[in-house]
């Protein structure tokens, strides 16, 4: 055999070792249990155990909120200004855990995985296509997200809804403006009743002065704006947030949230 044909085999080698570890399941540390597992391509950097306790929403009841049982939220709303909006998961405990993890103790490594499962809320409001626009020289598809005041960002160093928007925005190819501000401070919305959500939302979003030029400028003559956020309670947040962009700019807004 010829050193040619033997660097040959070599280099042959080396490729299909290379093509076989791209699909071949990967020991690292899953992000939920923190053991390290097999990873398998396509389970958001969580282990097969960990993975197969996620609580995905896979059929939408309320048409409105995409929750997957009766919504009194929804039939009591008196005008949603977002058209629809869908959620990847039940908010149950792991799920909680997983949140709290991210949300309160800083974990920003769980913003790829939140991120990956946001895109299947993207896939569920796609699933009724026949009331989606389709992007045009007329019609700009955006993404933003609900923004936090600036105590609650100093308190996180992060705005999760913010990162989780950029990640889905990466994956499913559409730009990411923050087109909202948050103008006064409000406590945390799960600790307050339905009546007191309603009232202390009022007045509490603007359109970010930074975009004013950006959106007054664009060539589109109308928008279609998804709103992330981490996760959806009883709609109020979005509906302001959607109140808000449909009183600046002509918008059809849809709703995109982690967990429901």
């Amino acid at each position: 055999m010829s050193y040619q044909q033997l660097d040959m085999r070599i280099l042959i080698k080396k490729v299909m070792g290379s093509v076989a570890s791209l699909f071949s399941p990967l020991r690292k540390e899953c992000l939920l249990c923190k053991q390290n597992s097999t990873l398998h391509v396509g389970e958001c950097g969580l282990c097969h155990s960990c993975y197969s306790r996620i609580p995905w929403i896979r059929e939408v009841f309320c048409p409105t909120c995409g929750r997957g049982e009766f919504c009194s939220d929804c039939q009591r709303r008196p005008h949603s200004y977002f058209i629809r909006s869908r959620s990847a998961v039940r908010y149950d405990e792991t799920m909680k855990e997983l949140l709290a993890r991210y949300k309160y103790r800083g974990d920003e490594r769980l913003k790829t995985v939140l991120g990956q499962m946001l895109v299947h809320s993207y896939h569920l409001l796609h699933m009724d296509r026949d009331t989606l626009p389709v992007e045009s020289d007329s019609v700009k598809v955006l993404i933003t997200f609900v923004p936090v005041s600036g105590r609650r960002m100093l308190e996180r160093g992060f705005n999760q809804a913010e990162q989780m928007a950029v990640e889905l925005g990466q994956r499913i190819g559409i730009p990411v403006i923050p087109l909202l501000k948050r103008s006064k401070h409000t406590d945390k919305q799960s600790f307050k009743k339905r009546s007191e959500r309603l009232d202390d939302l009022e007045h509490v979003f603007e359109v970010n002065d930074l975009n004013h030029e950006y959106l007054r400028e664009s060539s589109a003559t109308s928008f279609v704006i998804y709103i992330v956020d981490d996760v959806y309670t009883t709609g109020s947040t979005m509906n302001q947030c959607a109140k808000v962009l449909r009183e600046y700019i002509s918008a059809e807004v849809f709703g995109l949230t982690w967990a429901r």
